[in-house]
C-alpha cells in the first residue's frame, strides 16, 4: 500500500527535484531530502520556492510545446 502511494507521487509530482539534480549532477533523493529538512529548518520557505519553480517548469514546458507547433506550420 505504501509503495503504491509512493509511485503515485513519484509519477504525478512536478518533476522540481529531477530537474535540480539532473542540472547540478545529484541523486535525485538527496535533493528530495534537502527540500525535506530545510522545509523543517527555515519554516516552509523551501516549500514556496518548490512551488514556485514547479509553475516555472511548467510554463517552460507549455512554451516548448506552443514552439515546435509553431514551426512544424
Amino acid at each position: 500500500m505504501f509503495q503504491r502511494i509512493v509511485t503515485y507521487f513519484e509519477q504525478q509530482s512536478f518533476g522540481v527535484c529531477t530537474y535540480l539534480a539532473e542540472r547540478l549532477k545529484l541523486s535525485t533523493g538527496r535533493v528530495r531530502l534537502f527540500f525535506i529538512y530545510s522545509s523543517f529548518l527555515a519554516v516552509g520557505f523551501p516549500i514556496v520556492f518548490y512551488v514556485l519553480a514547479a509553475f516555472v517548469l511548467d510554463v517552460r514546458r507549455y512554451m516548448r510545446k506552443i514552439r515546435t507547433r509553431i514551426w512544424d506550420l
